[in-house]
């Protein structure tokens, strides 16, 4: 597929999505980024804002197998990954997989749950296999994760450490609606549900445009913009957790991803500000004076944005 077909593919399953996602456009672009880059998406808001509604279309559009895991205290591990019992009838061991075994996996309420089932997912979500009383399976491909987490309520809630939250690629905030858009989710003909939805994609579609992203042209000059923007996070007197070289790659790749989205096939700096958001708040932590001084990591990273040279790209 050349630039114009992929653009036009990532188009057809936008489209598709917002028929049941109204105004927000934007969010279902980084979702789409995430997906063909492979990355899994953190997405934290308020309940009711259609999080659940957003990954259940996704997997609709590209028809993909989805499974769904609510999250609660008492979610075990072995519901995540599977768990091995012992088979009277034939005397051997066999393998019942959890919800892990889907395509696209929506981790509801992730923060709910223990520490202990959270790291379930990491092998997962970094390998894309698990080990199960010793013995490796490999998850389908595609495979995303996408969890939701709440960021107002705290009570019964286990934060997500500083490793798992790296596992993601991004972390996306949908927001609430605007006025029209609100009117039309109101309206019965408007208010429709994802399982109305058609395919206009298959898996194998996406693991081709997985694929296309390795020929995306990322210039030294754009690597040497990510890294400088790295290192700033680092050496922030704000900061007291830079991005790492993982958060690094994360931005060049969510930048060739979104290079895609425009029909390009190669970066330009406008595409690594865009992505600088999502795929580096939750991975820098600031320093509890910098809390103090009402400071988001948001300023910090428009700061360092503002002192960084963009690169003269032709």
């Amino acid at each position: 597929m050349n630039a114009a077909e992929v653009q036009e593919l990532l188009c057809k399953i936008r489209n598709n999505v917002e028929k049941v996602i109204i105004g927000k456009t934007k969010v279902i672009d980084l979702v789409l980024v995430c997906l063909v880059c492979g990355g899994h998406a953190l997405i934290e808001d308020v309940p009711g804002l259609g999080k659940t509604t957003l990954v259940s279309a996704l997997a609709k559009s590209i028809d993909c197998s989805f499974a769904r895991v609510q999250f609660t205290p008492d979610v075990l591990p072995s519901d995540v990954t599977g768990f091995t019992m012992f088979d009277m009838k034939t005397g051997e061991k066999q393998f019942h997989h959890g919800a892990v075994m889907a395509q696209i996996l929506l981790a509801d309420e992730i923060n709910r749950t223990s520490p202990k089932t959270q790291s379930a997912l990491l092998q997962a979500m970094q390998e894309g296999q698990i080990t199960v009383d010793g013995n490796t399976y490999s998850l389908p491909r595609p495979f995303i994760v996408m969890a939701t987490q709440n960021p107002v309520e705290f009570a019964g809630t286990y934060p997500l450490p500083e490793a798992q939250l790296d596992r993601f690629l991004m972390r996306i905030s949908i927001g609430y609606p605007g006025k029209p858009d609100e009117k039309l989710i109101l309206e019965g003909n408007k208010a429709k549900s994802a399982e109305v939805l058609e395919p206009v994609a298959s898996a194998h579609t996406v693991l081709s445009l997985q694929r296309q992203l390795d020929n995306i042209t990322c210039t030294d000059l754009i690597i040497d913009y990510i890294v400088e923007i790295a290192r700033k996070t680092r050496e922030h007197k704000d900061v007291l957790l830079g991005a790492s070289p993982r958060g690094s790659i994360s931005l060049m790749r969510a930048a060739m991803g979104q290079a895609m989205m425009s029909g390009r096939e190669y970066v330009l700096p406008d595409d690594v500000q865009s992505m600088l958001e999502p795929v580096l708040t939750h991975r820098v932590i600031l320093r509890s004076q910098a809390y103090m001084q009402s400071k988001t990591t948001r300023d910090i990273l428009q700061e360092i944005c503002q002192q960084v040279a963009v690169p003269a790209v032709k």
